[in-house]
């Protein structure tokens, strides 16, 4: 059963998956594969399983990326007289809140048989009933009207 609550597409997985399908309408195998890409990265040993640690790993990761650009676009904002450096003034109004990683609901989430592990099969098992669910009229198809219906995409 869908469950809005549940991040069915978190920033870091669906980036991947809007970016490769360039916003448009998406067919149950290209949702697939790119889900089953984005599981290798997180399977940091390659053993077919994600351990909560190779979930935190992956996230710290993503959340270490979209920092990086946040920073970009923060400077870029911040260095108002543009000469490419900033001021004491300037680098005053820099705040960053910590972020905080826990893979743990992505181990809940997913790990059917409950080992503390979530495979490939158990992955791909989770997504695929999150992508029934938005695909409302079952055509195998989740377009972008259905995204939006599911709260996916705005």
């Amino acid at each position: 059963m869908f469950r809005p609550g549940l991040a069915l597409l978190s920033t870091a997985i669906a980036a991947p998956l809007l970016a490769q399908t360039a916003g448009s309408d998406v067919p149950r195998a290209t949702y697939i594969q790119v889900q089953d890409r984005e599981f290798a990265k997180m399977d940091a040993d390659k053993d077919g399983q994600v351990t909560r640690a190779e979930s935190e790993a992956f996230l710290r990761a993503a959340a270490v990326a979209q920092a990086g650009q946040r920073a970009r676009a923060a400077f870029s904002e911040l260095d108002s007289d543009r000469n490419g450096q900033l001021s004491f003034v300037e680098f005053a109004k820099i705040q960053r809140p910590a972020t905080a990683v826990n893979g743990q609901p992505f181990v809940t989430q997913f790990d059917a048989n409950k080992d503390g592990r979530v495979s490939l099969v158990e992955h791909r098992a989770g997504k695929l009933r999150s992508f029934d669910g938005i695909d409302a009229d079952k055509d195998g198809i989740v377009t972008i009207a259905e995204m939006r219906a599911a709260g996916v995409i705005k």
